[in-house]
């Protein structure tokens, strides 16, 4: 009887996770179905106030969340709707191979990603591009931190593809310009978290004092990290670097938390938007969730935190796939203010590339489990 007993428990805690397991996935696939009914032409560019292709760094993140979602989801019409989006734009960054401009270049992440999964498309464009701008021998063109995210694992990725160190050596002294001396220095190390700019450093404050610190904005910086990991050996020097900073960051994020699970548009301060706020959420709870399936975060202390983002991320959703909770587009907590859960954000993309980057990650701690 004891036997049967224990197995019943087992069979019913078996059903539970998977369960748990698939209401991740269903709540994923429900936000992206809205995307792409939404936009059922990818090519189509944008219209927010003015006219801009689709391969803008806003619809670039959209596409790290689909091809994070093909990885768990592997439908073909992923496939076949992120291929037409870069066959379209010739699989070249925004702007030309001779940008500069890290926002230009973030639609390579993907270009790559196909390339290496389907064989199809070409580099030799995004490989033109950045050997353009190795060229020019400088390391100072990420003064704000969001464009670490959209840089720094193109360069990553190629390194990882081609055993080039000229690709991985150009993106750390970028990313070590961004964090030590742009503006003194972007990432406050007393407290593990990054100003968005040099308009943003000290004496720079909210209200009641405190230092403010954007919570996507430092979201960026925290997937940027782990994106660049992923494709890094762990013995590698810059993988060490990395990883340092990924675990102050964590240290620092976990204080932050709310325990409603949100993450709020300032990290430290709640005086003037004290509201949940879901593309920091569903970032911190992307990284936090891939720290602790590498063994980089303890789960005791992390997993806590992950699963209240995932119950908070689960309030974002209507019924119809929209999500709400979605900051605008802007470079400090006060931007697309106020911020609420029917209010339709300037550009959807990135707020659902964001979700659904967070939300995979979050199914792989499920299925580890």
């Amino acid at each position: 009887m004891k036997r049967i007993i224990t197995t019943l428990v087992a069979l019913i805690s078996m059903t539970t996770t998977i369960s748990a397991q698939e209401q991740v996935l269903k709540t994923a696939q429900k936000a992206n179905d809205y995307f792409m009914a939404k936009y059922a032409d990818p090519t189509l560019p944008t219209n927010v106030n003015r006219i801009r292709p689709s391969s803008l760094w806003t619809r670039a993140v959209y596409y790290e969340g689909l091809m994070a979602l093909y990885n768990i989801d592997p439908q073909q019409h992923y496939l076949d709707y992120a291929q037409t989006w870069a066959d379209f734009h010739q699989w070249t960054p925004r702007n030309g191979v001779s940008t500069t401009d890290a926002d230009d270049q973030c639609c390579a992440q993907t270009y790559i990603e196909l390339n290496q999964l389907t064989g199809k498309g070409t580099l030799d464009n995004i490989k033109e591009n950045l050997a353009k701008q190795m060229a020019t021998e400088r390391t100072d063109y990420w003064t704000w931190i969001d464009a670490i995210q959209m840089a720094m694992p193109v360069y990553a990725k190629m390194y990882a593809i081609t055993g080039d160190k000229q690709y991985l050596d150009y993106a750390m002294k970028s990313y070590e310009w961004s964090r030590n001396t742009c503006g003194g220095g972007l990432l406050n190390t007393e407290e593990g978290l990054w100003w968005r700019d040099k308009d943003f450093v000290p004496p720079y404050k909210e209200k009641d004092g405190q230092n403010c610190y954007w919570s996507r904005g430092n979201g960026w910086v925290y997937v940027a990290l782990i994106r660049s990991m992923q494709v890094l050996s762990p013995k590698e020097k810059a993988y060490k670097k990395l990883k340092k900073d990924f675990l102050m960051m964590s240290a620092a994020l976990l204080n932050c938390q709310h325990e409603d699970g949100f993450w709020h548009a300032s990290l430290v301060s709640d005086v003037d938007y004290p509201g949940p706020e879901m593309t920091g959420t569903a970032l911190f709870l992307c990284g936090m969730a891939w720290g602790i399936q590498q063994g980089l975060l303890k789960e005791k202390l992390y997993r806590p935190a992950c699963d209240k983002a995932w119950e908070a991320l689960q309030t974002c959703i209507h019924s119809d796939g929209f999500l709400g909770w979605n900051q605008g587009t802007g470079k400090d907590p006060s931007a697309g203010q106020p911020v609420t859960f029917t209010k339709v954000p300037d550009f959807e993309d990135y707020g659902t590339g964001c979700y659904l980057l967070g939300l995979t990650e979050y199914y792989k701690l499920k299925v580890k489990k």
